[in-house]
């Protein structure tokens, strides 16, 4: 029994020595953080809107992008993004919308469904995204 409690003993002082010897190691210093780019101030016109920064050309209009980074089209269907709606346009059904598994149908008054063929569920402009209540108000 004697012998058991001392090799225990030794067992248990010798693995906690291994702990204080050894040391941390040094971490490696972090990267400095990156500041933005400096480039050219761009100042606003009397009217509001920047004007271009020097070198841009003017006169070009974008492209309007025919998908959304949020919201991810409807399935099947031939559409296009509008970002001031924030919603998807069916091309081949007027006044049709999609956005996050949900139609939307303006005809003298909301209504959504979760098929583009219906059923179609009335409901008013406080049920349907934000910049399509403000496009069709009523």
């Amino acid at each position: 029994m004697n012998r058991c409690v001392r090799l225990t003993l030794i067992t248990l002082a010798l693995g906690l020595s291994a702990c204080t010897g050894h040391q941390p190691a040094e971490r490696e210093p972090l990267p400095p953080l990156e500041t933005p780019p400096q480039g050219p101030v761009v100042k606003p016109l009397p009217g509001g809107k920047p004007a271009a920064p020097a070198g841009a050309p003017s006169g070009i209009p974008k492209s309007l992008p025919r998908t959304s980074a949020s919201f991810a089209p409807p399935p099947g269907g031939a559409s296009h993004w509008d970002p001031k709606l924030g919603v998807y346009v069916l091309d081949k059904q007027p006044n049709t919308f999609y956005r996050q598994r949900t139609y939307y149908r303006y005809d003298h008054g909301w209504s959504w469904s979760l098929s583009p063929n219906g059923p179609w569920q009335s409901t008013d402009a406080s049920g349907v995204p934000g910049g399509l209540g403000r496009a069709f108000g009523q």
